[in-house]
C-alpha cells in the first residue's frame, strides 16, 4: 500500500470514528433535543483547541455477540483542550454508541485522562449522558466504574473536578459526579437517581416521573446535589466556562487574576442605608454583594437550595474570592442543617484551592425545633464549624447586623482563626437577642413589677443599648474594626493584599474526622 493510500485510509478511519454510532443515531440524539458528545466538547472548549485521545480504542467483550459490535471510541470521547486559554481535560459520553454505557474500555479511557489531569495540574470536566454500566460486560464494567471513583477521591482537592449531567445518570453512574466539586445539570433531558421510577413503583408503590425523581429542578431545590441548572446545553457549557475563570488550575496555584475596570477605592453610599433600623426587618444580602464585588458580578452556587445562606464566587480587585453570606431575606438568615452543609462544602473547596473566603454575617442563631434537632442539626452545624476551623486560606468576616450565640462562633469568628473581623455600626453581637436575654437576666425584676410588659420593654432597650452593638466585642479584640459600610470594598481589598502571603498551619496528621 502506498504512503498516500495509507494517509487516505487514516483520514477515512478518523471520519468514521468521529461518527460514533453512525448518522442514524446522531439524528436520534438531535431529535431528542440533545447534542452529541463532540458537539458538547466543542461548545465547552476554546475554538479548535480540542485534542482527542484513544479515538480508535474499542471494547474487548466477546460475550452475547459483542465481538461483532465493535465501534471505534467505544462510547466516550476523551482528550484535552483549553478554556479561556487554560488547559483542561475532558471526557464526554457518546449516547450514540451502546447508549453511552460504560465498559471496561470506557473506564480505562476516563482513568487515563483523570491521571493526565492530575499529573499536569489541570481541571477535569466529565460530560455525562450514559445508560449506565454495560450489562454485557458484567463485573468488568463495575470495576471500570470503581477505578473512576477511586481517582475522583484521590484527586479531590488536587485538581478541580466538574461534572455536566446532560442526559441520564442512574445507578452507580451517579457516584462519580457526586464525588466531584461541582455538578451542572440541564433541565428536562438530564436526571440523576440511584433507582429509577419503575423500581420505585415496584418497591414503594410511588408513581413518579424521572424528572420529578431526579431532574435538574429536583436536585437544585430539594437535594442540593446539583450546583447549577440551565434550560439548555449551550447555556450550561457557557456556565462551566464562567466557573473555570474563578478557580485555579490546581491546589498549588493561587486564584486567577482577571483585570477589569473597577477600582479598589470605589465606595457606595447606599451601603450606609441598606440595613434597616428595625432589627427584625429583612433585607437582601445580595445587594451588598453586588455593591462590593468587582463590576457587581457574583456567580452564585446552589442558588435555589437552602436559600438562607448564599455561597458563590466573585472578585475583589481582579482576584477571585469565595463568598459565604447569611440571607436575612430568607428565614431571617438562620442556620439550619441544609444551609450548614451547603456552606461547609463550599468553604472546604475554597480552602483546598487557595481561594480566600469572605463571610458576610447576619445570623440570629440556629433553627430551633424538633425537625431540626431530630435531623441532626448538631452534627450538620458542626460540619460548618469544622470547615471554617481547618481552613488556612485568608478568611475575612463582615458582620452587617446580627451575630448571636453559637452561630456567631461558627461563622468564621476570630477564635476560628479568622484573620479579620469587621463590623458595621448596625451589628449586634451577643449570646442571644435582646428580647430573649432580657427575659432571662431580668426575669425576677419583671415578675415582681407592677407592669411586667412595660418593665420588659424597658429592660430590652437597656440591654440593646449596652450589648447589642459592636463596641463591646471590639473592646475585647473580637472585632478588629468597626467600619462605615460604604468603605467595605476598600477595606476588604486592603486586607486581602496584606494577607497575600499568609501561612497558617494545622497539626501533622493523616486527616481530620469531620462529623459526616
Amino acid at each position: 500500500m502506498s504512503r498516500e493510500r495509507k494517509i487516505l485510509e487514516l483520514k477515512e478511519k478518523i471520519e468514521k470514528a468521529k461518527l460514533g454510532g453512525g448518522q442514524k443515531y446522531i439524528d436520534k440524539q438531535h431529535e431528542r433535543g440533545k447534542l452529541t458528545a463532540r458537539e458538547r466538547i466543542f461548545l465547552l472548549l476554546d475554538d479548535k483547541s480540542f485534542e482527542e485521545l484513544d479515538l480508535f480504542k474499542t471494547h474487548n467483550c466477546s460475550d452475547f455477540g459483542m465481538e461483532n459490535k465493535k465501534i471505534d471510541g467505544d462510547g466516550i470521547v476523551t482528550g484535552y483542550g483549553t478554556i479561556h486559554g487554560r488547559l483542561v481535560f475532558v471526557y464526554s459520553f457518546d449516547f450514540t454508541v451502546f447508549g453511552g454505557s460504560l465498559s471496561k474500555s470506557v473506564g480505562e479511557k476516563i482513568v487515563k485522562v483523570q491521571e493526565m489531569a492530575a499529573k499536569n495540574g489541570a481541571p477535569i470536566i466529565g460530560i455525562n449522558d450514559s445508560g449506565g454500566a454495560r450489562i454485557q460486560e458484567g463485573v468488568d464494567s463495575l470495576a471500570g466504574y470503581t477505578e473512576i471513583f477511586l481517582n475522583n477521591v484521590l484527586y479531590s482537592g488536587v485538581v478541580p473536578q466538574i461534572s455536566a449531567i446532560v442526559g441520564p445518570a442512574a445507578g452507580g453512574a451517579v457516584y462519580s459526579p457526586a464525588l466531584t466539586d461541582f455538578i451542572f445539570m440541564v433541565r428536562k433531558s438530564a436526571y440523576m437517581f440511584l433507582t429509577g421510577p419503575k423500581i420505585v413503583k415496584t418497591v414503594t408503590h410511588e408513581d413518579i416521573t424521572a424528572e420529578e425523581l431526579g431532574g435538574a429542578d429536583t436536585h437544585a431545590t430539594k437535594t442540593g446535589i446539583t450546583h447549577f441548572s440551565y434550560d439548555d446545553e449551550k447555556s450550561l457549557f457557557a456556565g462551566i466556562r464562567d466557573l473555570v475563570q474563578y478557580i485555579p488550575q490546581n491546589n498549588l496555584e493561587n486564584t486567577p487574576f482577571l483585570e477589569n475596570e473597577d477600582t479598589p477605592n470605589r465606595i457606595d453610599e447606599e451601603l450606609n442605608y441598606l440595613v434597616p433600623d428595625n432589627p427584625h426587618k429583612p433585607y437582601d444580602m445580595k445587594k451588598i454583594l453586588y455593591s462590593i464585588l468587582d463590576m457587581g458580578e457574583f456567580m452564585e452556587v446552589q442558588k435555589y437550595y437552602a436559600q438562607n445562606i448564599i455561597i458563590g464566587f466573585g472578585r475583589l480587585n481582579g482576584k477571585s474570592v469565595g463568598v459565604v453570606a447569611n440571607q436575612p431575606n430568607y428565614m431571617a438568615g438562620v442556620l439550619d442543617s441544609n444551609s450548614s452543609v451547603k456552606a461547609a462544602r463550599f468553604v472546604r473547596f475554597c480552602d483546598a484551592f487557595n481561594i480566600p473566603i469572605i463571610t458576610f454575617e447576619d445570623v440570629p442563631g440556629f433553627m430551633p425545633g424538633t425537625n431540626q434537632e431530630f435531623n441532626g442539626i448538631i452534627k450538620h452545624g458542626a460540619k460548618l464549624l469544622f470547615a471554617y476551623a481547618e481552613a488556612t486560606v485568608p478568611k475575612i468576616t463582615v458582620i452587617t447586623r446580627k451575630g448571636y450565640g453559637g452561630a456567631f462562633c461558627v461563622m468564621n469568628s476570630k477564635q476560628l482563626r479568622g484573620d479579620f473581623s469587621y463590623a458595621w455600626p448596625s451589628s449586634e453581637i451577643a449570646v442571644m437577642g435582646p428580647e430573649g436575654a432580657s427575659e432571662i437576666i431580668f426575669r425576677k425584676e419583671i415578675k415582681e413589677s407592677d407592669n411586667p410588659g412595660e418593665k420588659l420593654t424597658k429592660k430590652i432597650q437597656e440591654y440593646r443599648e449596652k450589648f447589642a452593638n459592636p463596641y463591646v466585642a471590639a473592646s475585647k479584640g473580637y472585632i478588629d474594626e468597626v467600619i462605615e459600610p460604604k468603605i467595605t470594598r476598600y477595606k476588604l481589598i486592603k486586607a486581602l493584599e496584606m494577607l497575600a502571603n499568609k501561612r497558617d498551619n494545622i497539626p501533622v496528621k493523616k486527616h481530620g474526622n469531620i462529623p459526616l
